[in-house]
């Protein structure tokens, strides 16, 4: 059975790549820069569709559409639409590059990027990577990581989880993960890998069920009383104010699970995530989140959707 879609961001359905290249360059256009136009437009396709639009802009007007909105644009609303401009994996290279050529390692973006992506998604990053910078993304990577956080990493830019769910090893990753870790004196970290590195997230849903029966706690419990650092973050991403993080996050998985995420933070935080974002940040972000939740001709309803 097909899975309900989950994002907040769907394909605009009366799309017209060449109408919305002619809207943006009317926004672009005299003095002043109709910054309103372009976020209602860009927030309201898909990312497929704004690759449509760049396109179409090129062959209508002879220029490239992201150097014209950067042109147009600046600061932290420039930096939004240049990134829902970019193709997805061409954005989760870069941002990976980012954090492992900047000054240190930025693990967040590598546990938050490596832990949530599809194995197709994880093969695509690793193509994109290597053609843009030149180099393999698991030896960037293996340079700046070590141990036991490095080789779940390793194992999940295989891209090579095991896929469905594998109804008789339910019970017996669970019961696996108890004994590694709440039934055991210390941890056996590498029993926690290779079930959390290797199995698909369906099937890890049905495993964590088990443990909670198993055990009478969650996963994400055993997994904090029992590792620490970079691993324990990179277990909890796979088990389950800062402008950059929010606007990555916002753009990667609005055509994926945002509504997911939407519904986790109020349950975990009990505060709508439009209105703590709202509290938080500039007009920019707080408009993409509300317009993104849906496609422009349904943009009145949003608000109510979000709270």
């Amino acid at each position: 059975l097909a899975h309900a879609y989950r994002g907040s961001v769907r394909p605009f359905v009366h799309f017209n790549a060449k109408h919305d290249a002619e809207i943006l360059n009317k926004a672009m256009k005299g003095i002043g820069t109709d910054e309103d136009a372009i976020l209602m437009l860009l927030t309201a396709r898909s990312n497929d569709q704004r690759q449509q639009i760049k396109a179409a802009y090129k062959k209508a007007f002879g220029k490239d559409l992201v150097s014209a909105l950067k042109s147009e644009l600046g600061g932290l609303f420039e930096s939004l639409i240049v990134a829902l401009m970019t193709p997805s994996a061409s954005y989760d290279a870069a941002q990976l590059h980012k954090a492992l050529k900047g000054a240190g390692t930025d693990d967040d973006v590598l546990i938050e990027i490596l832990a949530s992506r599809t194995c197709e998604q994880i093969k695509e990053i690793n193509k994109v990577y290597k053609k843009e910078f030149g180099g393999k993304l698991e030896k960037d990577i293996c340079s700046d990581t070590s141990g036991s956080y490095q080789k779940l990493l390793v194992i999940l830019l295989q891209g090579s989880r095991e896929q469905g769910v594998d109804e008789g090893q339910i019970e017996k990753d669970a019961k696996d993960l108890y004994a590694a870790g709440e039934g055991k004196l210390g941890t056996d970290e590498e029993k926690f890998i290779t079930i959390l590195g290797n199995r698909s997230a369906e099937h890890l849903r049905r495993v964590f069920d088990a443990y909670k029966k198993l055990s009478g706690s969650d996963i994400e419990d055993s997994i904090t009383g029992e590792t620490t650092g970079n691993l324990e973050n990179l277990l909890e991403a796979r088990a389950g104010t800062d402008d950059n993080t929010l606007m990555r996050i916002m753009v990667s998985r609005s055509e994926v699970d945002m509504l997911d995420i939407r519904a986790c933070f109020k349950k975990k935080y009990g505060a709508s995530l439009y209105t703590t974002i709202q509290v938080l940040l500039s007009k920019s972000i707080i408009t993409f989140l509300s317009i993104s939740s849906h496609s422009l001709c349904a943009f009145c309803e949003t608000l109510n959707i979000l709270e």
